[in-house]
């Protein structure tokens, strides 16, 4: 039965689980009104800006780097702020959802920084974001060993890594949490929650309540949570510039604004990250109209195509030359299989790192606790003693416009193989997203929403441009729903193909898959009873 509670303007919608009272206290929940009074609006008129830009994008406007703004970009003398205690050395991050079990092994796994991922790597139910909030507390008071019911032992080592937390993107709410019949957005429960109860235990631990942010579109996305920031820090009496955090360039439009960001975050800016596969998706999805954007087999778009290197390039040299860490994408293998496919994912992580490593980056990202020493190895071996390569400037890149989205010479058609290995990998994930599961192994790889939203506009843009007829999508539809039923015979298969059906077959382009299971499937608004 869903209960509701109401402490001061927040309504918490949802069955109370284990603990959930150490992390929902009013003085919590009332952090978190304040937030949202402050912010809500403006959010709502930044989200409406969003849609207007797709408009005009669809209608074939250019995108350029601003003229509004060449003086932010032209001048030599701003900096962002000095690396913080635990985040001058980044060689390698790990990432995972804030689930006890991953959180010990990454904390563990050797890597300088664990990313807790409330986004792309967490499916939203209310127990998995409360619990999240749990696993960080106990993680930094030392409280998060545990034996499994195999008996396996989980221990946190003397040394664990640095914890920056990315919360959900500004597009998602929290149905959980009601003000004024209106869901609080996701994005401020997830930081509010970390950070009220987080903060001072980080800052008194010697390091500081430091974040990942996701999908920013352009500067004033920025502008809007340093002002959050800000009010948060005034709050609770912490003082200004102690947060920390990173941006995820994971959308076109934003690659084009990566120094303005920057600029808007500069006393809590920890840099940017190379968010690659949620880039992918979000440049295929903003010129899927367009039919000389269309793409082939997403396995064969890799990071030396000419404008993911353009992409790259430019965000190394945007960092350094503002003394901000560069970070590498994602390594997403998992470790294991005979040996000869052991050795080929390991190589290819490898490969992957020393591109990064040599292009400038300070640090990249891993996706399992066996990737590390590879990494590590990489990283190792470019850097040396040295924490980071800050001071290599990359003087001698210059990107332009044209060459961030120069698709034409990457376009191609897809494979038949390449049509039903993007539907069955869709359904697989959302069979789990809805089923609570945000990390998912799928064909050797640990998947999370970025690829599910790669895979499933692809399918959108191939049937738009003709590069695959329906039928043939319907009948691949029909023969992995059947296997997907086959494999698992829990699978919610009329839920899935619902959800399949209305985000990469319907005539208009859904934003993100997760808005709409979200709404229609994962939760829903709840029947309360008084």
């Amino acid at each position: 039965m869903t209960t509701l509670v109401t402490t001061g303007r927040v309504q918490v919608l949802g069955i109370p689980g284990d603990r959930h009272d150490e992390v929902l206290t009013p003085e919590a929940l009332d952090f978190i009104a304040r937030l949202d009074a402050a912010f809500a609006a403006r959010r709502f008129d930044l989200l409406t800006e969003r849609r207007r830009r797709s408009s005009l994008l669809r209608g074939g406007t250019p995108l350029d780097f601003s003229r509004a703004t060449k003086s932010i970009r032209t001048d030599p003398d701003w900096q962002v702020a000095r690396p913080a205690p635990g985040l001058t050395d980044r060689r390698v991050e790990i990432t995972g959802p804030p689930e006890r079990r991953m959180a010990v092994n990454a904390l563990n796994s050797g890597a300088q920084v664990w990313m807790a991922d409330f986004e792309d790597a967490t499916s939203p139910t209310w127990e998995n974001i409360v619990q999240g909030q749990l696993t960080l507390i106990d993680a930094i008071d030392r409280r998060i060993d545990f034996t499994a019911d195999n008996g396996k032992e989980y221990r946190l080592t003397d040394r664990p890594a640095t914890i920056m937390v990315r919360p959900r993107g500004w597009h998602l709410t929290e149905k959980h949490l009601v003000i004024d019949d209106r869901p609080v957005p996701a994005a401020l429960v997830d930081f509010g929650l970390y950070f009220f109860h987080c903060a001072r235990r980080q800052i008194d631990a010697g390091g500081g309540p430091y974040f990942y942010l996701p999908k920013l579109e352009n500067r004033y996305e920025a502008r809007l949570w340093n002002d959050v920031f800000l009010l948060a820090q005034d709050l609770l009496d912490i003082p200004r510039g102690t947060i920390r955090a990173t941006v995820l360039i994971e959308t076109i439009t934003a690659a084009f604004e990566m120094e303005e960001i920057l600029y808007e975050l500069r006393e809590h800016s920890a840099g940017l990250n190379a968010g690659r596969w949620d880039y992918l998706f979000s440049l295929i999805k903003n010129f899927a109209h367009r039919p000389d954007f269309v793409l082939p087999d997403r396995s064969t778009v890799t990071m030396t195509a000419p404008f993911l290197r353009a992409y790259t390039e430019l965000l190394v040299r945007t960092c350094h030359q503002r003394g901000a860490h560069a970070i590498g994408g994602m390594a997403a293998q998992i470790p294991g299989g005979d040996g000869a496919a052991q050795e080929a994912a390991l190589a290819k992580v490898r490969l992957d790192k020393e591109r990064e490593a040599e292009d400038g980056f300070d640090g990249s990202w891993v996706a399992h606790p066996g990737l590390v020493p590879v990494c590590r190895t990489v990283f190792d071996g470019v850097l040396g003693d040295r924490p980071h390569q800050l001071e290599r400037t990359r003087d001698d890149v210059h990107v332009t416009a044209e060459e961030l989205v120069a698709i034409r010479r990457t376009a191609g058609r897809p494979t038949p193989e390449g049509v039903r290995d993007n539907i069955a990998v869709t359904l697989r994930y959302y069979d789990a997203w809805l089923n609570g599961q945000g990390a998912v192994a799928l064909n050797g790889l640990m998947e999370d929403a970025a690829t599910a939203e790669i895979a499933r506009v692809q399918i959108w843009q191939w049937l738009k441009h003709k590069a695959v007829d329906r039928e043939s999508v319907e009948h691949l539809l029909e023969e992995e729903l059947a296997a997907l039923g086959a494999t698992y015979p829990w699978a919610r298969l009329d839920q899935v193909r619902d959800l399949f059906e209305r985000t990469a077959l319907a005539k208009e382009l859904p934003a993100f898959f997760t808005t709409e299971a979200y709404a229609r499937h994962l939760v829903g608004r709840p029947v309360v009873q008084a």
